[in-house]
């Protein structure tokens, strides 16, 4: 016999009191039923269909309100001091961007290829444009031995530099690569020399030369002697007191300039 949880309408040659007999002894039966599923379940013996009586589910229904602990709060870097001293600014070979008789520097230790340098440089936009004279911007080299194409784009960014177009090449670089040390093809670093009206020969020449390999290895290793061990690093350094303060990876605005206020 099919069991449901609705009357069903049933069909039979029975006269009126056969039915009603077998309808009380089916009446009766039904509720033996009912009353031994209602109490399998409420003991744990048979799982609800909605899966109520999943151990994993009933601590997470039954668990006191008490005990939820809220989700942590993502909380900003705070600037890092280091003992070591950033190299001091070389205004022939540094690419400095602002003012050079500016009274902060702000010097940043980088490599094309971190997503973190690319996400922080908005932020060296927003601090060009809020102190202006104030504040100069300094790039400098740290390509991380795991970006395969990281050390290549920094020397390709001085050969760049040697035409006068360091900035255009740095801002298109980050601008169009999806880094992670691949994300600009190293195929097209003459291409981009020549969409920016460089000459692409003497460009070309520079880039498969080696030029500027060496350069691009002594400032990483002088970033590290001065406590960088990733990128970005950047350095607050103040020209006239020679204070400086290091902050570590890709902080917000508020970071830089608690740190550029206190030193203005």
């Amino acid at each position: 016999m099919a069991l449901n949880w609705q009357e069903q309408k049933h069909s039979g040659s029975a006269g009126s009191g056969g039915t009603n007999i077998w309808f009380g002894v089916a009446m009766g039966l039904m509720g033996m039923i009912v009353g031994f599923v209602a109490t399998s379940v409420l003991s744990g013996r048979i799982p609800l269909a909605n899966g109520t009586n999943n151990p994993s589910a009933q601590q997470v229904a039954q668990a006191p309100a008490a005990q939820a602990q809220p989700a942590p709060q993502a909380q900003a870097p705070v600037p890092q001091a280091v003992a070591a001293t950033v190299p001091a600014i070389d205004f022939k070979k540094d690419h400095i961007r602002g003012n050079a008789k500016a009274t902060i520097a702000v010097i940043e230790y980088s490599d094309f290829e971190c997503p973190f340098c690319k996400r922080v440089e908005p932020t060296m936009e927003q601090i060009s444009k809020d102190y202006g004279d104030k504040v100069m911007i300094v790039y400098r080299h740290f390509p991380l031995s795991f970006h395969a194409n990281a050390q290549k784009e920094a020397e390709a960014s001085d050969c760049a530099e040697d035409q006068g177009k360091f900035w255009e090449y740095h801002d298109a670089i980050l601008e169009r690569t999806t880094s992670n040390g691949t994300g600009f093809p190293l195929d097209n670093l003459v291409p981009l020399a020549k969409e920016l009206g460089l000459n692409e020969s003497k460009f070309k020449d520079c880039l498969d030369t080696g030029k500027y390999a060496k350069h691009v290895q002594d400032e990483e290793t002088a970033g590290q002697a001065a406590g960088v061990s990733g990128t970005p690093g950047s350095f607050v350094l103040n020209l006239k007191t020679q204070k400086q303060q290091f902050i570590n990876g890709a902080q917000p605005f508020a970071n830089f300039k608690a740190a550029i206020d206190a030193m203005l």
